[in-house]
């Protein structure tokens, strides 16, 4: 988000402006269910450009990108375990080295 985006918004705030969403998962019997299909459907429907999921439980990070409203969610995701390299798409456009994050796992 640009600095201070959500400053005195409240609760709510307009998206517009928003780059990307990242979620860390938790060790929760509802993870699949809310952020492997509630949450993408959600910030695709929004139009945020990117969702990025870092899932400790199968040790993979999901970006999601080509938000697509009509379709309600998603067009794209892409799957990279950790200790791959991972490429954000524009409009983020950088790579992640994400061997650290075996690091954080059980």
């Amino acid at each position: 988000m640009p600095e201070a985006h959500f400053a005195g918004h409240g609760a709510w705030a307009d998206l517009a402006g928003a780059l990307m969403v990242v979620e860390v998962s938790s060790y929760d019997p509802d993870v699949d269910r809310r952020n492997r299909h509630e949450k993408p459907a959600a910030y695709g429907e929004a139009e945020i450009p990117l969702y990025l999921l870092i899932d400790r439980d199968t040790r993979t990070l999901t970006v999601h990108s080509s938000p697509d409203r009509a379709l309600g969610g998603y067009r794209n995701a892409r799957v990279t375990k950790f200790g791959e390299t991972l490429a954000l798409p524009d409009p983020v456009g950088i790579e992640l080295d994400t061997e650290i994050l075996k690091s954080y796992v059980r």
